[in-house]
């Protein structure tokens, strides 16, 4: 089986709950297509098989379902074009590429119009592609931001509404001439004339009311039924019985008709302003999304052949040096080179104290340079910057579904053929029991029910509090990965904690040296040289400072958990725990009082053993984060029980443990045996989390019910872990499960106004107690209150 691939597409036409289940039922029944439809991003989140379906396949797919693939355009200028066959030979490139719908190239003004989907193909591949082919683009056009094209789409939907409401103001007042009693205000002849009446009903029903005619023709045709169909069928119920008593009054002028125009036309024009407020609403639940992107500087200055230059940030690429001005975001993750400065990534990490960086030092591309000038070599750029990825998961997470969705859909996806059942019934019980022969009362109750029945607050309300709530959680520097799982981690009742580099800054500093021969250090600092280990790190920096001059290794392996041999000079070097020394039967209990008293000062004791004698003894101190003491106060308040697991000796963690708080410690655990005490606990009946640096905690990470990884913007563990905490703060991981339980919290009060609504509505309608406008109302308001409900997210205290 070949690799799956991962698109992302944009639908347009999808108009309700109902819609988004037909498309995601219909794509996951083609062979080795894995798809989630998300109504309220109007995105469709596709995973495939290539050797067995290709894009063009599910797009027509979508397409022959009645909806539409949205595409996007850019205009690029071309350098290094000579001829016309330099300009078919892009143009053939161009539209070769998967996701590019179409590609003209012209030589006269060397430009090229692309138009490709957005979520297949980018820009920046669009851009790589002609630069292999042996040419230079560049964006001509700023291309249009997402935010751009939902206010054209939001201007257009104005357009429409303000149409409607002119058009319908002087049907809605005839509805005062139905009231069963006097108001006193006029009402002019020529407002009651059928025709009149006709004349402003039929722009209404038609040009602004077209759309859902469209959708309810795309949804029958596919044997399936979504909000389109309610509408059409009650406003045309309204409208054409309408039509059918003006037709009635020209062979008979003393005909007094009874006329609906107000009630189609009203209904449209309720059900557009639903819309308009929904998609008003909608807009700010992207908006983290939105806050995101524009963190990223827009332009870079390189220095290419000894010059400097101004250029987009499309066009830098790995390996560009790249100069960085104080004020300025740094353009692209990279490496300094010369400078010194100091850099406020709190945008990134969370952290608010600006961070010190210098030649060698690591920068975050759309961090800010404060005060130096900094040099830097790129490289990450484009889609691999530390930024894109966390755009890339918040995103992501935002297309995703949280398994309570599962619900909503089935629901809905039942409900409108229910309803017109309902609406059916009804019809015939009044028309035949109820009123007999009133055909107008009859259909009054009919597109009453059709109308309160409508399900877009149902399809809502779990994708738009998801879409809040990891918005919320990436301006907070929490990034869940998906929907499940900032469903799931509301149920976390114990956390389980790696201890150096979570607990701890991860930053070791050696404390103490006791040296029993003159070369003990020489030797213990060459053979460290060679380990990724933290604590090797630290004696390494220590003999550095002590001006230690580095032995050759001739040999050198990692005993994990335990420490490392290495051989150097011919000598046999040992360096770790007391179970290592042990095991070689080096003898060490004439030292044990001393390393007794290093390790409850919540030391790390590191043996050296020199061919096979105890050569001295180096102690290493971790600090504890200065937040790691209140989140585990905060974790304990909310009734979840704290476990701390590392591969120290059992003095040392509780020594660690009692500065922070923690009653429950695993001590001299090797990395693979974390998983196990995630299983242990998971037998108790506990929910566990477990929070580690993502590399060496992955077994433990991904046996967890939640997996929350600790890293910097730079390094963020996105493959093992559901959740990544941005930046070492521990006070994110109450944070994250309070996020989740506000989220969970939302969604129910969501499904139950969305349900309550159709609940009490629809035999109120069916009794006959509810006109259809207030129906239409209703309906409307139930959209709107659904998504304005969840947008209380963004004001939640964390």
């Amino acid at each position: 089986m070949s690799e799956q691939k991962h698109v992302t597409l944009r639908v347009t036409g999808m108009t309700c709950a109902a819609c988004a289940n037909r498309i995601e039922k219909v794509l996951n029944k083609m062979d080795g297509v894995e798809a989630n439809v998300n109504l309220a991003m109007e995105k469709a989140t596709i995973k495939y098989d290539p050797s067995k379906q290709n894009i063009a396949d599910i797009e027509m797919k979508i397409e022959n379902l009645g909806y539409g693939v949205a595409t996007e355009k850019v205009t690029l200028d071309i350098e290094g074009m000579t001829c016309a066959a330099c300009a078919t030979r892009i143009e053939k490139g161009l539209n070769r590429m998967e996701g590019v719908t179409s590609a003209a190239v012209n030589l006269a003004t060397n430009s090229a119009v692309v138009e490709y989907k957005e979520g297949v193909t980018s820009v920046e591949d669009i851009l790589e592609k002609i630069k292999k082919l042996g040419y230079r683009g560049q964006i001509r056009n700023e291309e249009q931001d997402h935010a751009g094209r939902k206010e054209e789409r939001l201007k257009q939907k104005q357009r429409q509404l303000a149409i409607s409401i002119i058009l319908s103001l002087p049907l809605l007042y005839t509805m005062l001439a139905h009231m069963p009693f006097d108001i006193g205000l006029p009402m002019p002849h020529w407002l009651m004339n059928p025709w009149f009446q006709l004349l402003l009903a039929t722009p209404v029903q038609f040009y602004i009311g077209g759309p859902f005619y469209v959708g309810a023709y795309r949804a029958l045709r596919n044997k399936s039924a979504n909000m389109d169909v309610l509408v059409a069928l009650g406003t045309s119920a309204a409208y054409f019985y309408s039509l059918y008593e003006a037709w009635r009054t020209l062979g008979n002028p003393d005909y007094m008709p009874r006329l609906y125009f107000e009630t189609s036309a009203v209904l449209i024009t309720l059900v557009l302003v639903g819309k308009y407020f929904e998609a008003l609403a909608k807009g700010r639940t992207t908006e983290a999304i939105s806050k995101l992107v524009s963190l990223q500087a827009k332009e870079a200055t390189v220095i290419r052949n000894g010059e400097e230059m101004k250029v987009p940030l499309e066009e830098v690429v790995i390996g560009d040096t790249i100069l960085v001005k104080p004020g300025e975001k740094i353009p692209v993750d990279g490496t300094v080179i010369s400078g010194a400065s100091s850099v406020d990534e709190s945008m990134i990490t969370g952290e608010s104290i600006p961070v010190d960086k210098k030649e060698g030092d690591y920068v975050i591309g759309a961090t800010m340079n404060t005060n130096g000038v900094l040099t830097i070599r790129a490289e990450k750029v484009g889609k691999d910057t530390a930024l894109a990825n966390i755009i890339k998961i918040v995103e992501e997470a935002q297309g995703s579904k949280a398994p309570i969705q599962r619900m909503a859909d089935t629901i809905s996806g039942i409900f409108v053929p229910i309803v017109v059942g309902i609406a059916v019934v009804s019809f015939l019980i009044w028309y035949f029991f109820v009123a007999p022969g009133d055909l107008a009362k009859a259909l009054e109750v009919a597109i009453a029910v059709l109308v309160i029945a409508c399900p877009c607050a149902l399809g809502l309300a779990t994708p738009t509090s998801i879409m809040v709530g990891t918005g919320k959680g990436a301006e907070q520097g929490i990034l869940f990965k998906g929907g499940e799982y900032l469903e799931g981690t509301h149920k976390i009742n114990a956390v389980l904690l790696d201890k150096t580099g979570t607990v701890t800054k991860g930053k070791p500093e050696v404390t103490d040296v006791l040296a029993f021969r003159e070369d003990m250090l020489d030797y213990a600092v060459s053979a460290e040289s060679a380990s990724e280990h933290p604590l090797a790190h630290a004696i390494v920096e220590y003999g550095k400072k002590q001006a230690i001059s580095m032995k050759p290794l001739e040999h050198f392996s990692a005993i994990t958990g335990h420490g490392i041999e290495a051989v150097i000079d011919g000598k046999s070097i040992l360096i770790g725990t007391r179970k290592l020394m042990k095991e070689r039967s080096v003898a060490i209990s004439v030292h044990e009082d001393k390393m007794v008293e290093l390790e409850k000062q919540g030391k790390t004791v590191m043996l050296v053993a020199i061919d096979g004698q105890l050569a001295g003894i180096i102690a290493v101190a971790d600090t504890v984060k200065e937040s790691s003491k209140e989140a585990i106060q905060t974790l304990k308040q909310m009734g979840i029980d704290v476990y701390m697991a590392t591969g120290d000796n059992q003095r040392t963690a509780e020594a660690i443990a009692n500065e922070v708080g923690i009653e429950h410690v695993y001590a001299e655990v090797l990395p693979e045996n974390k998983a196990n005490i995630v299983e242990e606990l998971q037998k108790q009946g506990k929910r566990v989390a477990m929070v580690g640096d993502g590399i060496n905690d992955a077994p433990a990470l991904a046996k967890a019910d939640i997996g929350m990884a600790i890293g910097t913007g730079a390094d963020v563990a996105i493959e093992t872990a559901d959740v990544t905490l941005v930046g070492g703060d521990l006070r994110h991981i109450p944070k994250a499960i309070e996020l989740s339980r506000q989220t969970m919290k939302n969604i129910r009060q969501n499904l139950f106004w969305a349900l309550f609504y159709n609940t009490i509505g629809i035999p109120v309608a069916a009794f006959g107690l509810l006109e259809p406008w207030i129906a239409g109302a209703a309906m409307a308001f139930s959209s709107v209150s659904v998504v304005a409900n969840a947008l209380r997210l963004k004001r939640v205290k964390l």
